[in-house]
């Protein structure tokens, strides 16, 4: 009888340990280096929290999917109800005469952080703010922001309506990856709808106009959920997003926000780890036309590590073995599992390096015996062990 076992092959990485953590007084806080896959930070990113306006990135993300789909197009007019006009908070100042396209709703929420804006796409595209709601909710679990409920499109005070620092960080993700055309607008300035509203038509992200590379996404405050930003920054070869809230004031919000987009770039480094199809290890095969395979990376390995320590990290190569005949050249077999102090483990696939066949009937008769007298040799040494002790 054949024992299975997981292997545990260990590999020696002359690379860096994570940095110093951030120290922050967010209440809660998410960093993701967008470029590596990495988390660079996680403080309570998986409590649900009162999202403020940060939610209407949520409002914005079903409106990009409209677009996307063909259902509306940016010249498409939306009509503004009586319950758009009477939204309190920031505002576009829209009234029931007024047809504002999706461009200028989009700038509108974006720029102004327009509640009114927010309630006529919720009804342009759901027919009312509460079915909007609801489609919104399901929409983030099938993104896999699990703890996200939505109770409104502008993030107007709610008891059940919550979103974690995570899913935030995860919407962000998104609205840069996957709409890069619209992207854009979240570095826009200053936007007033037909010359209204002149106190309330500058960006209020921080960090816009900094030079640190920061060009989104959206900022939020209300009583409940403090002061707070979802940001994005690119320098060089790598983009970060950032959640942070629960900040008592926009100075400490512009300056946390300051402070951790110079702490995730200065403090870390890209370097390759390995290139897809560099060989990881060897594994033993069982009953196959040959006797081993090589394990390679399914893909390239870049990772962050510290500027200022050179120290090392873990690989631990984890597959069954022997691994069972026939493999496809490629195909996934086992994991590299790259720990590193401080941050959560990375997950690469190993893949085949060349396919192998089943093995014929006098090999397989051969390796099965030579199997098995090994296995004799053991179970008669661990017995002559037992003996001496």
């Amino acid at each position: 009888m054949m024992i299975i076992r997981l292997a545990a092959t260990f590999l020696t990485l002359s690379l860096a340990l994570p940095g110093h953590a951030f120290e922050t007084q967010a209440r809660a806080a998410y960093v993701y280096d967008v470029t590596t896959d990495t988390v660079l930070m996680d403080k309570q990113a998986d409590v649900p929290l009162p999202p403020a306006s940060m939610s209407k990135l949520m409002t914005l993300n079903m409106l990009f999917e409209a677009l996307r789909d063909g259902r509306v197009e940016m010249d498409t007019r939306f009509g503004v109800s009586t319950n758009a006009r009477e939204m309190g908070g920031s505002t576009m100042f829209l009234n029931e005469r007024d047809r504002p396209t999706v461009e200028q709703l989009i700038q509108g929420i974006i720029v102004m952080s327009g509640n009114d804006a927010c309630v006529v796409v919720a009804e342009g595209l759901a027919g009312s703010e509460l079915s909007f709601a609801q489609l919104m909710t399901e929409r983030a679990r099938d993104l896999g922001m699990t703890q996200s409920t939505f109770a409104n499109a502008s993030g107007w005070p709610h008891p059940d309506h919550r979103m974690s620092a995570r899913d935030l960080g995860i919407l962000a993700t998104r609205l840069i990856t996957e709409f890069p055309d619209y992207y854009g607008y979240f570095a826009q300035k200053e936007f007033a709808f037909d010359n209204r509203a002149p106190d309330n038509r500058f960006n209020r992200n921080p960090l816009l106009g900094m030079g640190i590379g920061a060009d989104g996404l959206k900022t939020g405050h209300t009583q409940e959920a403090g002061y707070g930003l979802v940001g994005s920054a690119s320098q060089g070869d790598r983009r970060i997003v950032f959640v942070i809230s629960g900040l008592d004031s926009q100075r400490a919000r512009a300056d946390e926000a300051e402070r951790l987009v110079s702490w995730a770039f200065r403090q870390f480094v890209q370097k390759t780890l390995l290139e897809e199809g560099e060989r990881v290890t060897t594994a033993d095969i069982w009953l196959g036309d040959r006797a081993r395979v090589d394990l390679v990376a399914g893909r390239d390995v870049s990772l962050l590590v510290p500027a200022m320590e050179q120290d090392g990290i873990a690989a631990e190569a984890r597959y069954v073995t022997p691994l069972q005949a026939p493999i496809a050249n490629g195909e996934e077999v086992g994991t590299l599992v790259i720990s590193m102090d401080g941050l959560p483990d990375r997950k690469i696939p190993l893949v085949a390096a060349e396919a192998v066949g089943e093995g014929g009937i006098v090999p397989r008769m051969k390796l099965a015996a030579t199997t098995l007298m090994g296995m004799a040799v053991d179970r008669a040494r661990g017995g002559a062990e037992a003996a001496i002790e």
